[in-house]
Protein backbone atom coordinates (compact mmCIF):
# COMPACT_ATOMS: atom_id res chain seq x y z
CA UNK A 1 0.00 0.00 0.00
CA UNK A 2 1.28 3.38 -0.86
CA UNK A 3 1.11 6.24 1.65
CA UNK A 4 1.85 9.82 0.69
CA UNK A 5 1.89 12.90 2.61
CA UNK A 6 1.91 16.76 1.30
CA UNK A 7 3.13 19.47 3.32
CA UNK A 8 0.50 22.62 2.47
CA UNK A 9 1.84 26.10 1.89
CA UNK A 10 0.71 29.14 0.93
CA UNK A 11 2.99 29.05 -3.05
CA UNK A 12 3.73 25.25 -2.69
CA UNK A 13 2.58 21.62 -1.72
CA UNK A 14 5.43 19.56 -0.75
CA UNK A 15 4.70 16.12 -1.37
CA UNK A 16 6.47 12.51 -0.19
CA UNK A 17 5.40 9.01 -1.13
CA UNK A 18 5.79 5.79 1.06
CA UNK A 19 6.06 2.44 -0.61
CA UNK A 20 7.10 -0.14 2.22
CA UNK A 21 9.80 1.41 4.34
CA UNK A 22 10.82 3.58 1.77
CA UNK A 23 9.87 7.23 1.37
CA UNK A 24 11.14 9.92 -0.94
CA UNK A 25 10.11 13.29 -1.97
CA UNK A 26 8.42 14.02 -4.86
CA UNK A 27 8.05 16.78 -7.43
CA UNK A 28 5.76 19.80 -5.32
CA UNK A 29 2.90 20.95 -6.56
CA UNK A 30 3.12 25.10 -7.07
CA UNK A 31 0.16 27.07 -6.30
CA UNK A 32 -1.56 29.06 -8.11
CA UNK A 33 -4.83 28.85 -6.44
CA UNK A 34 -6.67 26.32 -4.17
CA UNK A 35 -8.77 24.59 -6.98
CA UNK A 36 -5.68 24.13 -9.19
CA UNK A 37 -3.41 22.79 -6.33
CA UNK A 38 -5.75 20.20 -5.11
CA UNK A 39 -6.85 18.93 -8.93
CA UNK A 40 -2.89 18.61 -9.12
CA UNK A 41 -2.56 16.72 -5.39
CA UNK A 42 -5.77 14.78 -6.63
CA UNK A 43 -4.05 13.60 -9.76
CA UNK A 44 -0.71 12.93 -7.91
CA UNK A 45 -2.94 10.68 -5.58
CA UNK A 46 -4.26 8.45 -8.58
CA UNK A 47 -1.25 8.62 -10.55
CA UNK A 48 0.45 6.38 -7.16
CA UNK A 49 -2.67 4.63 -5.84
CA UNK A 50 -1.74 5.89 -2.86
CA UNK A 51 -4.84 4.38 -0.26
CA UNK A 52 -3.36 6.45 2.94
CA UNK A 53 -2.76 10.94 2.75
CA UNK A 54 -0.90 11.91 5.45
CA UNK A 55 -1.32 16.09 5.84
CA UNK A 56 1.04 18.10 7.97
CA UNK A 57 -0.70 20.48 10.79
CA UNK A 58 1.28 22.57 12.88
CA UNK A 59 0.40 21.97 16.40
CA UNK A 60 1.12 24.39 18.73
CA UNK A 61 1.18 28.47 18.36
CA UNK A 62 -1.20 31.20 18.06
CA UNK A 63 -2.35 30.04 14.53
CA UNK A 64 -2.99 26.35 15.25
CA UNK A 65 -6.83 26.70 15.13
CA UNK A 66 -6.85 29.38 11.84
CA UNK A 67 -3.93 26.56 10.32
CA UNK A 68 -5.64 23.65 10.57
CA UNK A 69 -9.09 25.01 9.57
CA UNK A 70 -7.33 26.18 6.21
CA UNK A 71 -5.54 22.38 5.63
CA UNK A 72 -8.23 20.86 6.39
CA UNK A 73 -10.33 22.99 4.26
CA UNK A 74 -7.67 21.90 1.25
CA UNK A 75 -8.55 17.93 2.16
CA UNK A 76 -12.07 18.81 1.65
CA UNK A 77 -11.08 19.94 -1.67
CA UNK A 78 -9.32 16.75 -2.95
CA UNK A 79 -11.03 13.87 -4.75
CA UNK A 80 -9.68 11.17 -2.72
CA UNK A 81 -11.71 8.57 -0.94
CA UNK A 82 -9.07 6.70 1.29
CA UNK A 83 -8.12 7.62 4.51
CA UNK A 84 -6.60 11.04 5.90
CA UNK A 85 -4.78 11.36 9.22
CA UNK A 86 -2.78 14.33 10.24
CA UNK A 87 0.49 14.56 11.89
CA UNK A 88 2.44 17.40 13.48
CA UNK A 89 4.86 19.50 11.34
CA UNK A 90 6.73 21.08 14.11
CA UNK A 91 10.10 22.16 12.71
CA UNK A 92 9.66 19.93 10.04
CA UNK A 93 10.37 23.04 7.66
CA UNK A 94 13.96 23.64 9.78
CA UNK A 95 14.68 19.83 9.60
CA UNK A 96 14.32 20.07 5.58
CA UNK A 97 16.66 23.06 5.18
CA UNK A 98 19.43 20.93 7.17
CA UNK A 99 19.09 18.29 4.78
CA UNK A 100 19.03 20.81 1.77
CA UNK A 101 21.40 23.29 2.48
CA UNK A 102 20.99 25.13 -0.85
CA UNK A 103 17.41 26.06 0.80
CA UNK A 104 16.37 27.22 -3.12
CA UNK A 105 12.65 28.30 -2.89
CA UNK A 106 11.90 25.41 -5.89
CA UNK A 107 9.79 23.24 -3.85
CA UNK A 108 12.00 20.81 -2.94
CA UNK A 109 12.22 21.95 0.55
CA UNK A 110 8.64 21.55 0.89
CA UNK A 111 8.84 18.20 -0.18
CA UNK A 112 11.65 16.72 1.91
CA UNK A 113 9.36 18.84 4.59
CA UNK A 114 6.46 16.24 3.59
CA UNK A 115 9.08 13.48 3.51
CA UNK A 116 10.00 14.35 7.56
CA UNK A 117 6.33 13.97 8.15
CA UNK A 118 5.70 10.66 6.63
CA UNK A 119 8.54 9.84 8.38
CA UNK A 120 7.44 10.68 11.56
CA UNK A 121 3.92 9.00 10.89
CA UNK A 122 5.46 5.93 10.23
CA UNK A 123 8.07 5.98 13.07
CA UNK A 124 10.93 5.88 10.59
Amino acid sequence: MSIMAIDVGLKRIGVALAVGQTVMPQTPVLRKNRNQAARDVSAILREYGAKKLVVGVPLGGSSEDEMRRRIAHFVSLLEFDGEVVYQDEAMSSFEASEIYAEGRRDGRLDSIAAMIILKRYLGL
